[in-house]
Parts: C-alpha cells; sequence; structure tokens
C-alpha cells in the first residue's frame, strides 16, 4: 500500500493514508513523497472528502474507518482493483508470482531493464538498492510488479494478481502459506490457475520446471506460450552452478552456454530468482548477456540478507526470510559460501501463517544446518502444545523477548569469539529472520556489540 500510494502521487493525486507500525524503510519514502499517515483505524480520517479511497487488506470489518465507511455513500476500492484499472491496464506488465523470492525476482528484472536503457515502472514489497525505493511510475511501456496472491481486500478474496493485467507472468514457486486466507495447498493451486487465465494468448509465463505443483497449476488449463526455467536441460533456460554457494553460475538456453554470473549473492534461490528474471527480460528483447552483465551489478535488496555491519570477527545480517523453505534455502547459501564460520540464526514467528502454527513442524528442520539456532516465544503464538518442546528438544535455543535475547547472543559470540582474531573472515555469521520489524532486533545487537568494545 506504500508503494501504490507513491504510485498515485506520481499521477498528480494528493494522497494521505492511515496505518499502525510502520517503520523503514517505507516510512521514510512516504515522508520524503509528503504523503501524510495518520496513526491508527479511528475514523476521524473520514471527515475530509475524498476523490478515491482505497481500502488494503489489513483493514477489517470492526474497525471504526471501515465501519463509518460502509455507513457512507462514499466510493471506495481495493488496492489491487484500483492499480490495475488506473495504471497497469495502459502498460505492458511483467509480474513476479510465487511463494518465495518475488521480491528479489521483481527487482532483478526492473534492474536488468533500467539498465538496458528501458526506464520501467514498478511496484516491489521491498526496496531494491539500485533503486533506493520501492515504486515508481514512468513514461516506459514496461512495468514491473511483485504479484502476491494475497486476497485483496475484505470485501475482495480474490488474490491481488488477478487484477494486475499481466502480459508476462514469472512463476517461481508454489507452497502453502497464508493460512489465514487459505484452507490448504490446493485453494493456492486454484488462485494460480486464475492468475493463468488472466495471461492473454500473446503474452508469455516463465515458469521454474523444478516445482511440481505448478506443472499441476499449468495442466489444469494454459493458453499462452510458456518459457520453463531449472537447474538442467529439462528446462528452457537453466543454471548450472560453478561455485557451491552458487555465487557463480553459467547460464544456458536451449542447451547453448549464452552467459555467466558472478554476484555477491548467495543461494540455489537466488540462481533461479535471476534466470527467471533474465527469461523475462528476453520478452522485453534484452538478450541473456545483457541481462547477465546487469545482474553482476545488482546490489541486493534492504532486509534481504542485508549487511548490518561487523564488530571484530562478528558479522551481522538482517534477512526476511519467514517461510521455512526460505529459511533453509537462505541458511544452505551461507553454509556453502564458508565451512569455517559459526552461523547463528535468529528467527522472529511473525507473518500471520507462523503465528498460527502452520509452519511449526516444519521449522526445526530449516534451522537444523545453523551452527546455534533462537527462535522468539511469544505468549500469542498459536502453536499446537509439544511445538515449542520440539524445538528445545533439537537443541534450539527460545527466547521470549527481545532484550533476553540481546544478553543469549552476546554470551554466546563472546565463548565463540574466544582466541580469535578481529582479521579472521568470517568467524561468526548472525543472520536475523523476520517479516516483521523484530523491534529493530539486528541494529540493536550491532550496538550492542559496539558499545561492549574496550
Amino acid at each position: 500500500m506504500g508503494g501504490l500510494a507513491a504510485l498515485a502521487r506520481s499521477l498528480g493525486y494528493e494522497v494521505s493514508g492511515s496505518d499502525k507500525n510502520v517503520y523503514p524503510p517505507m516510512s521514510t519514502q512516504l515522508h520524503n513523497l509528503g504523503i501524510h499517515m495518520h496513526q491508527g483505524f479511528d475514523d476521524s480520517v473520514l471527515q475530509n472528502k475524498y476523490d478515491e479511497i482505497v481500502v488494503g487488506n489489513v483493514m477489517t470489518r470492526g474497525m471504526p474507518v471501515i465501519e463509518t465507511l460502509l455507513a457512507s455513500s462514499q466510493h471506495f476500492s481495493s488496492g489491487p482493483q484500483w492499480l490495475g484499472e488506473h495504471l497497469l491496464r495502459h502498460k505492458k506488465v511483467f509480474a513476479v508470482a510465487g511463494t518465495h523470492g518475488k521480491t528479489t525476482t521483481s527487482s532483478m528484472l526492473a534492474w536488468i531493464l533500467q539498465d538496458n536503457q528501458q526506464a520501467p515502472g514498478f511496484l516491489i514489497g521491498g526496496v531494491a538498492e539500485n533503486f533506493g525505493i520501492s515504486a515508481r511510475n514512468t513514461s516506459s511501456e514496461s512495468f514491473v510488479i511483485e504479484a502476491d496472491e494475497y486476497d485483496s481486500a475484505f470485501f475482495d478474496k480474490r488474490s491481488k494478481f488477478v487484477h494486475y493485467h499481466a502480459d508476462v507472468a514469472v512463476l517461481n514457486n508454489l507452497e502453502f502459506d497464508h493460512a489465514d486466507i487459505f484452507k490448504d495447498l490446493e485453494a493456492i493451486k486454484t488462485q494460480f490457475h486464475h492468475f493463468v487465465r488472466t495471461i492473454p494468448a500473446t503474452g508469455t509465463l516463465v515458469v521454474n520446471n523444478e516445482d511440481e505443483n505448478l506443472q499441476e497449476v499449468l495442466k489444469m488449463g494454459c493458453w499462452t506460450p510458456v518459457i520453463r526455467f531449472g537447474l538442467n536441460d529439462n528446462a528452457d533456460i537453466w543454471a548450472q552452478a560453478i561455485q557451491a554457494d552458487c555465487s557463480e553460475f553459467d547460464i544456458y538456453y536451449k542447451n547453448k552456454k549464452q552467459a555467466s554470473i558472478h554476484w555477491d549473492l548467495t543461494g540455489q534461490h537466488n540462481m533461479l530468482n535471476g534466470i527467471a528474471a533474465m527469461a523475462a527480460a528476453m520478452q522485453q528483447k534484452v538478450p541473456l548477456q545483457n541481462s547477465a552483465r546487469s545482474l553482476c551489478d545488482f546490489k541486493g535488496i534492504k532486509r534481504r540478507m542485508e549487511f548490518i555491519g561487523r564488530v571484530n570477527a562478528i558479522e551481522i545480517y538482517d534477512d526476511f526470510a519467514h517461510h521455512p523453505t526460505a529459511i533453509a534455502t537462505t541458511i544452505e547459501g551461507l553454509k556453502n559460501k564458508s565451512k569455517e564460520q559459526t552461523l547463528i540464526v535468529v528467527f522472529e514467528p511473525r507473518s500471520n501463517s507462523m503465528r498460527a502454527g502452520a509452519h511449526a513442524k516444519a521449522l526445526p528442520a530449516s534451522l537444523q544446518s545453523a551452527n546455534h539456532a533462537f527462535v522468539m516465544n511469544y505468549a500469542d503464538l498459536k502453536w499446537q502444545e509439544g511445538r515449542i518442546e520440539a524445538l528445545q528438544q533439537q537443541g534450539i535455543q527460545t527466547v521470549d523477548s527481545v532484550d533476553k535475547l540481546m544478553q543469549e547472543l552476546v554470551n554466546l559470540c563472546s565463548k565463540n569469539t574466544a582466541g580469535k582474531q578481529a582479521g579472521d573472515k568470517q568467524a561468526i555469521t548472525v543472520v536475523f529472520m523476520s517479516n516483521g520489524s523484530f523491534d529493530d532486533a539486528p541494529r540493536r545487537f550491532f550496538h550492542v556489540l559496539q558499545e561492549s568494545q574496550p
């Protein structure tokens, strides 16, 4: 919704909004655009008259602002519907969908197009370091959008992406998530197929050939040409890792090597994200060799393995991973990058699905490759009896406050840095994982370490 507000501003609207617990980088971006934020969901904001009222999916029945809106005669729409009608209908839309990697792949694609003189517009659920913003509108025909399967609004339970008028759709992967919206995996497959139904026969589907759930979606019916990406020659475009951490790999198209990439990112998931973005950019006539050169200069996303700082032998990262698969693949990439490091992972269950316990059973296995793992055990977690104990039995520590976490981490790092020099490479890596603010835990820990130095 913050990105949508920025786009509305670019179309000449005066924009204001109401929300709570807005934190950087989005709060900073809105402030810089002159977009006023009202804290809370009371109905005082409706005393003004508006040309458009756009309702985000955080809004629910019972909130004073919603009850007053429904009792009034004012017109309103969902964010995805407003965006589709006012902006996307007039663009060539590149929509990136999937359980994981939407933000990263969207940012990669937008950067490839930008670096090849196409100046795309975009709306992404994060801030790409190459751009410094999450949304913009340009005169270009191309528009890249992160296409979420989450519902559109309390009155529109269709997934957001069906509103986007996509011409090129990337289907990155499909797993069970959003347990507060979908009862099972089949319900999510149905929504993905609704999305497939909206892509014209003149468009393109870019599909992960490694994902069986996506193949089942296509079997429900497909009317659009498909380009498959993957890890072997069964796909149209595929990648072969040169380094174990996938920081360097070759790209093949129709079984001929086209280019190589050497970048700062790690993990098989990012390698797949990269070739998906390259395949999509081909639909805008960007050669694979050009895309590869662009991706070598891709700087990453804020809060996607964002480097916070280093204190002596300890490096600190902030990451957005919130699903067991994403957690496991991120850890795998880090472990492959350096076998000598001590890897400490801290996870905060923040998404609705995780807090409801939908992934509690799979979580321990996703953390097993870390040398030490912590999971925040908040009082409002609705996990089945025994799930917290299962974590502890597998050597995963649980902590009920960020203050206690800080002390536990300081003690653990002190033990593991004993005898190591400040110049030791990758002595300890600490990764904080959450899709919420996490009370600014990564930066708080960095400052605690700084203050503890003589």
